[in-house]
């Protein structure tokens, strides 16, 4: 059963995160045409952001032996029973969140569509809601560890914020 879980996990976070929004986006965009200098960038933003993603996954399924499964306090798969702070969680607290941005900014390059733009906001504030859940959460969770993690590494964008 385990297992299963795990797997439709990953699964629905695929098929949400990496189809369904950019889909979304692609619908809105009134069927613009991309440049070529816009596909070179969405392929940078695409492949930096699914990288930065999958690594993030992988390396909390392998050090944190869980994954992240957890939309709005309710877990879908297995949480991770150590806090992760080395690897990609060293970058910023947030990195699979940030792939994901940076995927779906070069989904508005490409598509140079307002209407794109706005799911991306809009996508922005809802992550922004979870992740304010997830960290009160993680608080909880691993108490002085967290915060002293939480002092020392941004919450989404490295350097800034």
């Amino acid at each position: 059963m385990k297992a299963f879980r795990e797997t439709a996990g990953y699964l629905l976070g695929f098929a949400l995160f990496v189809v369904v929004v950019p889909a979304i986006m692609w619908a809105v965009s009134d069927g613009i045409r991309p440049s070529a200098l816009r596909v070179i960038a969405f392929a940078i933003l695409a492949i930096a952001g699914l990288c930065l993603s999958i690594w993030s996954i992988v390396h909390m399924r392998r050090v944190g032996k869980g994954n992240p499964m957890d939309a709005f306090n309710h877990e879908v798969a297995p949480r991770t029973s150590q806090l992760m702070t080395d690897g990609p969680y060293a970058i910023c607290r947030n990195p699979m969140l940030l792939g994901v941005l940076l995927y779906y900014l070069g989904f508005v390059i490409l598509l140079a569509s307002v209407k794109a733009a706005l799911v991306l906001v809009a996508y922005a504030a809802i992550m922004s809601v979870q992740v304010r859940a997830e960290e009160r959460r993680l608080e909880a969770d691993f108490g002085e560890a967290y915060l002293a993690y939480k002092s020392r590494t941004k919450r989404l964008i490295p350097f800034v914020w």
